[in-house]
């Protein structure tokens, strides 16, 4: 499947990092990469290589870099990206938080928390795994921040630039040995988060008014005896709920499938190929070789990496290619459109044991393609939102990601694999609720398409 594309990376040292966000820049997409003892790397596609163009708070060398997420905490229109910090396993760290707002034309960014209204609100609990919810649905988003033996937080920011930390208030204070998140549609009309746990089970916590109550166990996804990591939201069949991917580490994998009916739980319907125990970190859905059917890449630390491919049979693995890596020290993965051709890039993360080079693919096809990226009534991508793609061929379903895999967060674009298939429709569902269809758009194209309640927005655009 796979293609090494890692001679795209301009500068491309061994180095140690986690998690990846990508975002939206002046000039195409920035992919933020968490440097853990190293500088933070801020990739971006210029004159047909991929450079770093972090320096200064974004660089930010020295500080252990963990989990990083993006999305528009002030309505501006522009999202902020969340750093994680974490200088010990779990508890307590001396190192702080980063939450980054770009100025001007995004060229120059400042840190919230050194703002004097937020002295004293510095985050110094240790956690992992980070994601974007839209509580409310009002396009304003928060940021959740697993905790690892300490409370999760949750941040909103205000008119005054303030940050607060509304954890306690909105039901999303957990302890837990919080791992990963993934965010989306998965009970209600609006945000729910799934976080996968070690050493205790999972948490299932759905949205209610903007506030949240677990609810794994009732549904079966508490899984309390296994050790999770990577997760991510995949709808290969186009039902109107996400079934919830769990990579564990070395334990039996999960696919939790629900049923057709409202109340319905889920069950385990991980296959062979992909329940096997492997040292399991990031797990990435998504279409690479654009032939309407969804690929799992699941990627594993210091062991073979594994792909798996959705089609009449169900879930069946199918060769990585270059990607295999049986000697990478993986720690995370993200995927984006670096080059706007209409063929996603993988990013892969390594580090932990092992400082080691980045690695980036693609897989080469001729599949026509789609991409959508909704838009708040800021214009900042629509993160939680579900988009359906109707074809002459079937129905598609994507959600928008707002954090996925393990410490990541990939590009905030429904990409749509087509193959020969023909665009009829897509409709988005805002997570206030709010609909809108767009009617025959034209395949290799991105179209953005702005909330019901922004008709002044353009529709179209060049891409992320």
């Amino acid at each position: 499947m796979f293609r090494d594309r890692s001679d795209l990376l301009a500068d491309n040292p061994p180095f140690r990092g986690y998690g990846a966000a990508v975002t939206a820049g002046p000039d195409g997409p920035l992919v933020f990469v968490g440097g853990f003892g190293d500088a933070n790397r801020v990739l971006r596609t210029e004159d047909g290589d991929v450079v770093d163009a972090a320096c200064g708070v974004l660089a930010d060398d020295g500080r252990h870099a963990i989990g990083v997420a993006a999305a528009d905490l002030d309505a501006d229109g522009r999202e902020e990206v969340y750093v994680h910090n974490v200088a010990s396993f779990g508890g307590t760290s001396a190192e702080a938080d980063l939450l980054l707002d770009p100025e001007g034309e995004g060229s120059r960014w400042r840190d919230l928390f050194a703002d004097p209204v937020n002295r004293g609100r510095e985050n110094y609990r240790v956690g992992r795994s980070i994601a974007a919810v839209d509580r409310l649905g009002t396009g304003r988003y928060g940021l959740f921040v697993t905790g690892y033996g300490a409370p999760a937080r949750f941040y909103e920011v205000g008119d005054d630039g303030g940050i607060t930390d509304l954890a306690d208030a909105v039901g999303l204070d957990v302890v837990t040995g919080g791992r990963s998140v993934a965010t989306g549609p998965i009970l209600s009309e609006r945000t729910d988060l799934f976080v996968g746990a070690e050493r205790g089970p999972n948490l299932l916590l759905r949205n209610a008014g903007g506030k949240f109550v677990d609810v794994a166990r009732e549904y079966g996804v508490d899984d309390p005896e296994e050790n999770a990591r990577g997760a991510a939201l995949v709808t290969p069949d186009g039902a109107p709920t996400p079934d919830i991917v769990c990579g564990n580490w070395n334990g039996a994998n999960r696919l939790f499938a629900r049923g057709d009916a409202d109340d319905d739980g889920f069950r385990d319907t991980a296959p062979p190929a992909l329940a096997r125990p492997a040292r399991v970190r990031t797990v990435v859905a998504a279409d690479f070789d654009n032939d309407r059917r969804t690929e799992l890449f699941v990627n594993c630390l210091g062991a073979p990496n594994r792909l798996l491919t959705y089609g009449d049979d169900g879930w069946t693995q199918t060769g990585v290619g270059d990607a295999l890596e049986p000697e990478g020290m993986g720690t995370g993965a993200a995927v984006a459109d670096l080059d706007g051709d209409g063929t996603l890039e993988l990013l892969v993360v390594h580090g932990e044991a092992e400082a080691q080079p980045l690695s980036l693919y693609s897989a080469p096809n001729d599949g026509d393609w789609l991409r959508v990226l909704p838009r708040t009534p800021a214009g900042a991508p629509a993160r939680g939102a579900r988009v359906v793609l109707r074809t002459d061929a079937g129905r598609q379903v994507r959600v928008v990601d707002g954090g996925s895999g393990y410490l990541c967060q990939m590009e905030p674009v429904a990409h749509f694999g087509l193959g020969s298939a023909v665009p009829q429709a897509v409709t988005i569902r805002w997570p206030d609720g709010r609909e809108r269809t767009v009617t025959d758009p034209p395949a290799r194209t991105t179209i953005r398409p702005a909330h019901p309640g922004s008709p002044s927005l353009a529709d179209r655009g060049s891409g992320i």
